[in-house]
């Protein structure tokens, strides 16, 4: 079997076959080998179709680094199923990062420089749910930095393990999604929503010194230690390491916070004039931020059970299981090279009318199920060899991977080598033919060269902790891989 995987999509005749086949989805491909090859080839194509079957899976923890934070807590109206979004964030400082010159500050007390007011604003441009629900969160004042090289699950929460500061802030707000500052105009097409978190109340360092405010800390130390801010580690290490904000109140929506940001406001002097000053840190790609998601551990395990489907519910929620029948697929080829390998995943559209039912995710990734944590920890990108990236089709209703051949073919030449040395491989590896779809979250690149052609080029992919939930088909309902095979004559 081994010389099946050395030919696999070498020859120029498959490559057309493929690239034909993937264009005519809908045709029958009964007499392609015919049609597309003369009769005097010395090549010979068939195709045959075989049956995978599939499972739903909890995904438990994932990894939940993202440039997204997610705050609330929201009911899924189809599976009665709670989902709940706290997220911790750390904040940039530019590389040299200067303040203006201490003399010319005029806000002070007694003398000494102080912040006329201090607020952290959550920005975001996205949420799910209702707007006008009233929720709470409660901002923690981080005691140390959360390391950058360590990989947080979905499940990690910094007031257990310990993160947040002993009698640091510990700032509860209540809020809602259409809340606006006083003064700002509600139909600027500048302003982004966000939730406020005022930092205005007494604040007690960890060297018991005490300030009219957080603000006034932040200054202060500045102009006694600029070293600490000569970078985002430093600040953090010395000065400011992050804040968790948690859920703590409310039902009804969850917003997609893109941007954490800390505004110090406080007045210069200068040539007698004076100026209204803001001093800001904000949470950015250059800094770690983590989500801690829960859900409804009874929800989502009735969900698992379900034999009639299965299930993609994002964020953390459950993954969709294949089994290849690649032994079929490779008995009676044995000397044949595969050329493609092609699966739809049809969806189960809901029945039920509500305006808040989550979407169906729109990336899937699938990748082989011993391969997950690996894909994920490494931060890899599909590369349409051993992983592949699909997204949903609102126009067939499911989602299709065109042509995995490189990975049925890895996988069985994996067994071969396996059985050569272990008679007892398949059973020590029980997930040796499975693989998982997984939702994600992709970030592209268009980029146009000097003729007018546009490329678009992955860069980015992460677990998908937007909220997301589809039935597909499955379970109990054998799904469909059409496959086409070469050989000589």
């Amino acid at each position: 079997m081994s010389h099946i995987i050395k030919n696999i999509c070498l020859f120029a005749f498959a490559i057309l076959a493929m690239n034909v086949l993937t264009g005519c989805d809908d045709q029958s491909t009964d007499t392609f080998g015919v049609s597309l090859l003369d009769r005097s080839d010395n090549v010979t194509i068939t195709n045959a179709t075989f049956k995978a079957s599939s499972r739903s899976v909890k995904a438990d923890a994932i990894w939940a680094r993202s440039s997204t934070g997610y705050l609330g807590k929201v009911k899924d109206p189809e599976t009665g199923g709670y989902v709940t979004g706290s997220f911790m964030s750390q904040f940039h400082a530019l590389e040299d990062f200067e303040m203006v010159e201490e003399s010319i500050i005029t806000s002070r007390e007694d003398g000494l420089i102080i912040a006329d007011s201090c607020e952290v604003r959550l920005f975001f441009t996205s949420f799910f749910g209702d707007s006008l629900a009233t929720m709470k969160l409660t901002a923690h004042e981080l005691d140390h930095p959360m390391k950058e090289n360590q990989h947080y699950t979905s499940s990690f929460d910094p007031v257990a393990e310990g993160y947040t500061r002993e009698g640091g802030i510990k700032k509860s707000r209540s809020y809602t999604l259409v809340n606006y500052p006083d003064g700002t105009q509600r139909f600027d097409d500048n302003y982004v929503k966000n939730i406020c978190v005022p930092l205005n109340e007494p604040y007690t360092s960890k060297e018991g010194v005490t300030y009219n405010n957080f603000g006034t800390y932040i200054l202060r130390t500045y102009y006694a230690h600029p070293e600490y801010f000569k970078n985002s580690i430093s600040m953090m290490e010395h000065v400011l390491p992050g804040f968790y904000f948690e859920y703590s109140g409310g039902v009804g929506s969850m917003a997609y916070i893109i941007t954490p940001q800390l505004n110090i406001y406080f007045r210069t002097t200068k040539d007698s004039k004076e100026s209204n000053q803001i001093l800001l840190f904000s949470g950015t790609q250059e800094v770690l931020q983590t989500t801690k998601i829960t859900n409804d551990d009874n929800t989502i395990e009735s969900l698992v059970n379900d034999p009639t489907c299965t299930y993609l519910k994002t964020p953390s929620g459950i993954f969709t299981e294949l089994t290849l029948p690649i032994n079929e697929m490779m008995s009676g080829h044995e000397n044949d090279t595969i050329n493609q390998v092609k699966i739809s995943i049809p969806r189960i559209n809901s029945a039920m009318q509500n305006e808040w039912l989550l979407s169906a995710p729109s990336y899937v990734l699938m990748v082989h199920a011993d391969s997950v944590s690996t894909f994920f920890d490494n931060e890899q990108l599909s590369d349409n060899k051993y992983s592949f990236l699909s997204s949903f089709s609102n126009k067939t209703n499911s989602y299709t991977f065109s042509n995995i051949c490189t990975l049925v073919s890895r996988i069985a030449a994996l067994r071969e080598s396996g059985l050569k040395s272990d008679s007892e491989w398949e059973s020590r590896h029980p997930n040796w033919n499975r693989v998982m779809l997984i939702p994600v979250s992709a970030e592209f690149k268009n980029q146009t060269s000097y003729g007018g052609t546009t490329t678009t080029t992955l860069i980015h992919l992460t677990h998908d902790l937007s909220l997301g939930s589809t039935r597909l088909i499955g379970g109990d309902s054998a799904l469909e891989l059409q496959v086409i095979y070469s050989k000589f004559k």
